[in-house]
């Protein structure tokens, strides 16, 4: 995501989970794009810039091995803590997974699936 647009879309549609590091915000499908949009907020308290910087090269290179967990169309949102300056690689990632599951069971509540259907912990 760029556009002010697409990011005010995704927190108005916002269903998030978040972990030690990372807020995941996921929205519901839209039509006009055909593929999943995500969008990275790193901001000023997370460090410099060239730690943002590495922060968001990370980030994004963790959510592109996660892409196939949403549907086309649908609006992801980023956001890093300021503990992630500090984070490893693979500590961003774990905390990428969390934080995604939980922002994808809220979607799931709101749109009134069974709790049934929800993969439990040992399946993911």
């Amino acid at each position: 995501m760029r556009r002010s647009a697409d990011f005010a879309a995704a927190f108005r549609g916002a269903r998030g989970g978040a972990h030690r590091l990372i807020v995941a915000i996921q929205a519901d499908q839209q039509a006009d794009h055909p593929q999943v949009l995500v969008g990275f907020v790193v901001s000023k308290s997370v460090g410099n810039s060239v730690v943002r910087h590495r922060v968001v090269r990370q980030l994004r290179h963790a959510m592109r091995e996660r892409l196939g967990q949403f549907s086309p169309g649908d609006l992801v949102a980023v956001r890093a803590l300021p503990a992630a300056a500090g984070a490893t690689y693979g500590e961003l990632g774990s905390d990428l997974d969390r934080a995604i599951a939980r922002a994808q069971r809220c979607a799931w509540r709101s749109k009134g699936v069974e709790s049934g259907t929800i993969a439990k912990r040992g399946d993911r």
